[in-house]
């Protein structure tokens, strides 16, 4: 082979290497483009319904083809960090907004305050578009969400003779407790707190009795301080299992899913759990077993939760921003919005999504759910730089240890305070 052949197979080689490597997230020769659409969606019937909303898109833009990648949300965070740093992120990004602070301060999302139509800005309300928002970016788009619930077995509530609480007239925590307490005896607990993963439940549930716990000060740090209002959802949880044990101690480590074959069992007459929960139930519950759904207790802030929506977002690296955005838009189209939340039984962000008739019919509580969408408000540690790391070290571990009765409220108070603000100050420097 002479000196002039080998070169030319060189180049070719080069070239052939190249055009595969530019292949798989760009286009192909023909110059379509190909976005990489990581879902988290899950559950069967909300899996079948992205996986459909994907194939109408990609039948209908025949240039910009949809590659529908299934992510898990046990591992999303540590995963899109591996992404990001390694150039391999998917174009368009299905999350939660609590998850999003550290990447958009890092640069690892587009900016989609010019991307976005008109028409989806001013469908979700500024309270929503509150839990994306950093700084003067809007870095994701948040479409579904679920306030926590009570479902309750139906049988044992009407034996019982406790009123019945609705959103228009709900229990106050004192009263709740107090029901527990009623719903118990003969083996039975009057409620299971699944508190595998407390830091959630515990900060969202305490804004309806005022608790911040996150306060931004006029530089812009953020510090915890954990007041009276702060404490009176803790404490409730920890006084139904010490004191009037009206709690299960056994389900504090557990999971919502593994709490149900004890409700289902009548060993149970309650269990907090998320809306999106009443799916499972459906699915598993045994014949003539009656359950419903009740809002959440009030405080002095009513039956305000806090909420982190899921999200959609566009990588900054992506080299089709624009298309990407125009994926979003379809996806969260109104009709569109109401498939995805059917699907994933939860609750869409769009006025007009939210106010379609199946979303309220009484059946399976979706009446109930939707008369709480009103309530909802960005968590308390929506834009708290440093969360993840502040609830994995510091939070769960001191909530998990207060729950099971090995810390009293001041040591729980110390820890919080003094350990996480020194996670929080390394974020914030």
């Amino acid at each position: 082979m002479t000196a002039r052949t080998r070169i030319a197979t060189l180049l070719a080689s080069l070239t052939l290497l190249l055009a595969g490597c530019s292949g798989g997230g760009d286009g192909a020769d023909d110059g379509r483009i190909t976005l990489r659409f990581q879902s988290l969606a899950w559950q069967e019937e909300s899996v079948e319904a992205t996986r459909e909303l994907v194939r109408e898109w990609n039948a209908a833009h025949p240039d910009v083809r949809v590659e529908y990648v299934q992510g898990s949300w046990d591992s999303v965070h540590d995963q899109l960090l591996t992404s990001f740093e390694g150039g391999e992120a998917p174009d368009i990004i299905h999350d939660a907004s609590d998850d999003l602070a550290d990447f958009a301060y890092g640069g690892h999302l587009a900016d989609l305050t010019d991307l976005l139509p008109e028409r989806l800005k001013s469908d979700i309300p500024r309270r929503s578009w509150e839990t994306v928002t950093f700084g003067d970016g809007i870095y994701g788009v948040p479409f579904l969400q679920e306030p926590r619930v009570l479902i309750a077995n139906a049988d044992l509530l009407k034996e019982s003779g406790v009123r019945v609480p609705t959103p228009e007239n709900p229990w106050t925590w004192a009263e709740f407790r107090q029901v527990t307490k009623r719903l118990s005896g003969d083996g039975r607990y009057g409620v299971a707190w699944p508190l595998k993963e407390p830091v959630s439940a515990t900060l969202n549930l305490s804004l309806s009795t005022g608790g911040q716990l996150f306060h931004r000060g006029a530089d812009g740090k953020v510090t915890v301080r954990f007041e009276e209002s702060d404490q009176v959802v803790p404490r409730t949880i920890r006084d139904q299992v010490d004191t009037d044990h009206s709690a299960s101690p056994t389900t504090l480590g557990s999971s919502g899913s593994d709490t149900l074959p004890g409700f289902f069992a009548g060993k149970y007459a309650m269990v907090p759990l998320g809306f999106s929960y009443r799916q499972q139930i459906e699915q598993q519950a045994p014949d003539g077993f009656d359950w419903q759904v009740l809002p959440a207790p009030a405080g002095a802030g009513g039956l305000t939760q806090g909420v982190s929506p899921q999200t959609l977002s566009v990588a900054e690296d992506s080299p089709h921003k624009k298309e990407a955005a125009a994926f979003v838009d379809f996806l969260l189209r109104p009709d569109n919005m109401v498939r995805l939340a059917l699907g994933d039984w939860m609750l869409p962000t769009g006025t007009r999504a939210l106010a379609d008739p199946a979303l309220h019919t009484p059946e399976r509580g979706w009446a109930t759910g939707t008369a709480l969408a009103g309530h909802l408000r960005p968590a308390p540690a929506q834009s708290v730089r440093g969360y993840p790391e502040w609830k994995d070290k510091v939070a769960t571990p001191a909530l998990q240890e207060y729950y099971s009765g090995a810390i009293d409220t001041d040591e729980l108070r110390e820890r919080l305070e003094e350990d996480g603000n020194l996670v929080l100050a390394r974020y914030q420097r």
